[in-house]
């Protein structure tokens, strides 16, 4: 059997969008007198850095060589000055470049399991939901959902926070750094396909996203896999105005890459209180359960 050769493209991939957004001056060259056609690090100049042959580097970008060994992805990750994260994603895309073609797997589980429903209950006034790897919400308290103003128009199937950000008209009015959020949504989402790109749940978001967005299709093509770290976000909110909160996002254990967000805001603060009036008026209508839940 031959190596998976799509993940062989994606890891070429990974590696020409960093080397064209990594400038010679940052990564330690003299830039020459003239123009420069070429954006960022020349294919020439990476291979000189990392220590391979152009040739050698060239098949790696095109997909062609899919065996790159630790050391190379090392030296390489140094030339790009990748942070820890990067580093990492680049190691997972050789490691999968490297291995036979595997079947493709069926999209997880949708299931929420009944005891993080009552904990997301527990956690009242402060919002919380439950999302799937490829963001959508699967289960939330109140003010879990009323904090994305808007989101309960669309059916239950289709609440997915990429979705919201990129998709619906009252985003950008609700976030105000509605360009962070989206860098940081993207990242995210890139991360997923550089390490599954056959995920059926995440190639049908992907794949409405691009048709649908110019916004997601420009961040999309830079292949960007960190993203700002959130510790709080702050919110336009038609109902209770502008609010911060505190946010915590968290794994889900035994699940196939749920994972739980949580707000929260200190008890006597202007925030807290907004938060209170959210959860006391948001709609208390459940999500439509999916099909495996029934």
């Amino acid at each position: 059997m031959a190596p998976d050769q799509h993940s062989g493209e994606e890891l070429g991939r990974f590696l020409r969008a960093r080397r064209t957004q990594t400038s010679p001056r940052s990564a330690g060259l003299t830039p020459g007198p003239g123009v420069r056609r070429t954006p960022g690090l020349r294919r020439e100049e990476l291979a000189t850095l990392a220590g391979v042959s152009i040739d050698y580097y060239t098949r790696l970008e095109r997909g062609k060589e899919t065996r790159p060994s630790p050391a190379v992805i090392d030296a390489l990750a140094r030339a790009l000055r990748l942070d820890d994260a990067e580093h990492q994603h680049l190691r997972d895309l050789a490691v999968r470049a490297a291995r036979y073609a595997p079947q493709a797997a069926p999209a997880p589980s949708r299931a929420v399991r009944p005891h993080l429903r009552l904990v997301l209950e527990a956690l009242r006034p402060s919002p919380a939901y439950v999302a799937s790897r490829s963001m959508d919400v699967l289960a939330h308290n109140p003010g879990g959902l009323a904090l994305y103003a808007g989101i309960d128009d669309w059916p239950a199937t289709q609440r997915n926070l990429a979705r919201y950000l990129f998709l619906h008209p009252a985003a950008r009015e609700v976030f105000p750094d509605w360009a962070n959020q989206i860098r940081g949504c993207v990242a995210r989402l890139r991360a997923l396909a550089g390490t599954d790109p056959d995920a059926p749940d995440l190639t049908q978001l992907v794949g409405e996203l691009l048709l649908k967005s110019p916004d997601f299709a420009s961040l999309w093509e830079r292949y960007d896999v960190t993203g700002r770290k959130v510790t709080a976000k702050t919110f336009q909110h038609p109902h209770v105005g502008r609010i911060t909160l505190a946010f915590q996002g968290m794994a889900l254990e035994g699940t196939a890459g749920q994972r739980m967000g949580i707000y929260t805001a200190a008890p006597g603060t202007p925030d807290h209180d907004a938060m209170l009036l959210l959860d006391m008026t948001a709609p208390r209508t459940a999500p439509t359960p999916s099909r495996q839940e029934r």
